[in-house]
């Protein structure tokens, strides 16, 4: 039987995103598990490739863009009672969201990942994310898709 001690949670903030966690934590509380929130801020070299922007706009950018997203993951966690009672690690890693959630399953030694099956993207209410389809692909760990 699955008895994780390290549960690993990505948030992209959306109400999804909530459910997972609000399943992560109680899923923590109930096995004594340390939970890692995880968010990951998409590289802005690759969302503008084609506009001559210099260099120093694009890093004041992402760094304001990872202090945003560590702010929006305290307000998360005060949404649940809960995360008092957990030991939660909160982290914010910039690169391709997939890519780096299975990098943060393999660094920390994750033995469980709780993910919305949906997230922000336009078409998320007709299919599965395809950052949760590509975690479920590539993680070593087990995958709990939550709705």
């Amino acid at each position: 039987m699955l008895r994780p001690t390290k549960i690993l949670v990505p948030t992209d903030f959306s109400e999804y995103s909530d459910k997972a966690l609000k399943q992560g934590l109680d899923i923590a509380k109930q096995y004594g598990a340390k939970l890692y929130l995880l968010h990951v801020v998409e590289e802005l070299h690759r969302a503008i490739v084609d506009y001559p922007i210099p260099e120093e706009v694009i890093v004041a950018a992402e760094k304001r863009e990872i202090e945003n997203a560590r702010e929006m993951m305290t307000q998360q966690l005060k949404k649940f009672p809960r995360s008092e009672e957990v030991e939660v690690v909160t982290d914010v890693r910039k690169g391709s969201p997939s890519e780096e959630i299975i990098l943060e399953e393999e660094a920390k030694g994750i033995d469980l990942i709780v993910i919305a099956s949906l997230g922000t993207a336009g078409l998320a209410k007709y299919f599965i994310g395809s950052v949760s389809r590509n975690v479920l692909k590539g993680a070593k760990a087990p995958v709990l898709l939550t709705r």
